[in-house]
């Protein structure tokens, strides 16, 4: 009630006061789903840039891996191959032995 009205609300008055609480309230819960929107559209913007470094992290995963897959091919490869060398110089010192 405002001071200057000693004996109450003028008529209406007091259904204008309810009016402006409502519409006061109104645009606090208004600026509330505004804040949180944009709280929501940075998280999302955030999780799309953090999905995209993802993919590429998985992606130079995969070449690491595949490069690592074709080196121990090769490290592979390289073995059996000095296996066999090995093989046929024992071969050959154990004919040099005998032939002696």
């Amino acid at each position: 009630m405002p001071a200057s009205r000693p004996f109450g609300p003028i008529a209406g008055e007091e259904g204008t006061l309810r009016e402006q609480r409502r519409i006061g309230l109104g645009m606090l819960a208004q600026g509330d789903i505004e804040s949180v929107a944009g709280q929501l559209a940075t998280l999302t913007r955030t999780v799309e840039d953090m999905a995209t470094q993802l993919a590429a992290l998985r992606g130079r995963a995969d070449t690491q891996q595949e490069q690592a897959d074709i080196q121990k091919e090769r490290i592979d490869l390289a073995a059996r191959e000095l296996a066999e060398v090995s093989e046929r110089l024992q071969a050959a010192a154990n004919a040099l032995r005998r032939s002696i």
